[in-house]
């Protein structure tokens, strides 16, 4: 099958012979995931729910069956595959260099593209470290000083759910600051 998400979170993960995971990806609103299962049986990744989700299910077969029966679709498929290999790239590269301030910065900012209001779900902070290749409790601390320092205003007891200053946030960002 494909999924394509209309609502949650949910996280891509690769695990290492070593029994440890990487977070490859997030997938948000729109998102498609499987799609490498139209070219091979096998899911490259585990998809596990972060929050809630609500999806839709398309068996591959469908999907071939758009090749013959409408390849205008079919193209439209293929370029969020594309999108999703782009994605995932990006969200390697961001994540993956810089400090670790710099990439819980980004990271906040990819989660709060597209919301208005500037509010994110943070996953737990295992799953930042995870994400962010630091350790659980460098990203706990990350994520408290980011609290201090007004980047993240807390909306939940919990401390899942923030609203972000995005100009500071591009500022860290960018320049560590």
């Amino acid at each position: 099958f494909v999924y394509t998400r209309r609502h949650g979170l949910v996280k891509l993960v690769r695990y290492q012979p070593d029994g440890s995971q990487r977070i490859i990806r997030l997938l948000t609103a729109g998102d498609i995931a499987g799609l490498e299962t139209t070219a091979s049986a096998v899911y490259d990744s585990a998809a596990i729910t972060v929050s809630d989700v609500t999806a839709c299910r398309i068996p591959v077969a469908v999907v071939q069956r758009l090749e013959k029966e409408s390849p205008r679709l079919h193209l439209q498929l293929l370029r969020k595959w594309h999108d999703a290999l782009k994605q995932a790239d990006d969200f390697i590269a961001d994540l993956a260099s810089g400090s670790a301030r710099q990439r819980l910065a980004r990271l906040l900012l990819r989660l709060a593209h597209g919301d208005s209001a500037h509010h994110v779900m943070l996953p737990s902070r295992e799953d930042v470290g995870a994400m962010l290749g630091i350790t659980t409790e460098t990203a706990s601390r990350a994520v408290a000083a980011f609290r201090r320092e007004g980047l993240l205003q807390g909306l939940d007891r919990q401390g899942r759910h923030f609203k972000v200053d995005i100009d500071m946030l591009q500022g860290v960002a960018s320049r560590g600051e």
